[in-house]
């Protein structure tokens, strides 16, 4: 065991390392939990899960320093935002959730406590969507590491290939309030909270997407790399461009706060802000808008000699788009 100290005196600290990875899987599977849609879940060498018509999949990686940090978060955030993210993707497509697999990397001396903590906040995402959690992996690496892949069905997916020329595009979620609340906590602050629980829990606009698709969607994202950037695979995907009108988006007073103190625009976290996991989609031009969307621009034709992108009241916009790796 490890020894740690504090207030109440000293206390023994388990660790992933001396549990060891058969106990640690052990430990993960009892603390999960099913549904209807499970046939065979964690345990055996796959899962079995009911399907509906097709498979819609996302995969995706959460790595330590990177997409989270243990001083910034705690770990049940930690597990509550890596299932987030994947159900975000589902949400994206116009997908309804229903199976996700785990598979963690982990460094030997992590606690034990903090693999239980991330689990039950992994969890209790997926149950606020009526998905189950229903196996995955474990291994041992220098970097804590998350991957997920969430499983889930759609009557009709909505692809990124599909906005027109005269359309209008709508949102559905908060803009800019997670990149407004990395760059308080980069600086040492923990306020104002609107904005730093938003970069520790998103909150993606769970069911907008399937709303939108029975709405006529016929494009639609979600704001993972910042508004600019994902409406950018819009825009190139379906080979138009997109005219962002900066008096209709809404402004969050959390995102104004942080803007404010330090010196920059507001807009800037808005347009180019990840992991909001908001959701942006294109509808035929005289369509009503589902509850909880509000239009932000329209789509327009390429002029010619131009190109695909994302413009802002008319002109091209000449801060960074989003969040890119190995940028």
């Amino acid at each position: 065991m490890r020894a740690s100290e504090s207030g109440a005196g000293d206390l023994t600290v388990e660790t992933v390392a001396e549990l060891g990875e058969f106990g640690l899987v052990e430990r993960i599977t009892d603390a999960l939990a099913t549904t209807p849609a499970v046939i065979v879940g964690a345990g055996d060498d796959a899962a079995e899960v009911k399907a509906v018509g097709s498979v819609v999949v996302s995969t995706d990686l959460l790595v330590d320093q990177g997409h989270f940090r243990r001083d910034w978060s705690t770990a049940h955030e930690v597990g509550r935002k890596a299932a987030a993210s994947n159900l975000s993707d589902l949400n994206a497509m116009g997908a309804r959730p229903t199976a996700l697999t785990l598979c963690l990397a982990l460094p030997g001396d992590l606690p034990v406590s903090w693999v239980d903590e991330m689990v039950r906040g992994f969890v209790e995402e997926c149950r606020s969507v009526g998905a189950a959690v229903v196996g995955g992996d474990v291994a041992a690496s220098d970097v804590l590491t998350i991957a997920v892949t969430a499983l889930g069905h759609a009557d009709q997916t909505i692809c990124r290939d599909g906005a027109e020329s005269g359309q209008q595009v709508a949102v559905a979620g908060a803009l800019g309030l997670s990149g407004a609340g990395f760059a308080a906590l980069s600086r040492g602050f923990r306020s104002p909270r609107a904005a730093v629980q938003a970069h520790r829990v998103p909150e993606p606009p769970y069911g907008a997407g399937m709303a939108a698709a029975r709405a006529g969607a016929t494009a639609m994202i979600d704001v993972s790399d910042g508004l600019m950037g994902d409406l950018g695979h819009i825009a190139r995907a379906s080979e138009v461009q997109i005219d962002l009108n900066t008096g209709l988006i809404p402004l969050e007073p959390a995102v104004v706060t942080v803007a404010e103190a330090l010196g920059r625009h507001p807009l800037s976290f808005v347009l180019s802000g990840g992991e909001d996991y908001a959701i942006v989609a294109t509808f035929p031009a005289h369509a009503e808008l589902p509850e909880g969307f509000t239009r932000i621009g329209t789509v327009v034709a390429v002029p010619a000699g131009d190109r695909p992108r994302v413009m802002v009241d008319g002109e091209p916009w000449d801060e960074t788009p989003g969040y890119e790796h190995f940028r």
